[in-house]
């Protein structure tokens, strides 16, 4: 491909590129620019309460499955001879 023709479509495809990247959604944790995007998913009052009661669940699991691990250990011990 001719120079001539092919610098200049790649100065404007990465130009096309750097615009696409100053609008585009951030993902769930960042918001867009001004006139762009919703506020994330992540950040309404009903999905941080409902991610905190997960959080919640999810450490009393982890301390009940420890304090099971514990008995065992302990049980296995005091049978020992």
């Amino acid at each position: 491909m001719l120079d001539r023709l092919y610098l200049p479509l790649l100065a404007l495809a990465t130009a096309a590129v750097i615009a696409l990247a100053m609008v585009w959604p951030q993902g769930l944790g960042a918001r867009s620019p001004a006139p762009f995007g919703h506020t994330p998913v992540q950040q309404t009052p009903a999905m941080k309460t409902a991610m905190e009661r997960e959080t919640e669940a999810s450490q009393q699991r982890i301390k009940r499955a420890q304090d099971a691990v514990r008995n065992l250990q302990s049980q296995a011990i005091s049978r020992t001879p």
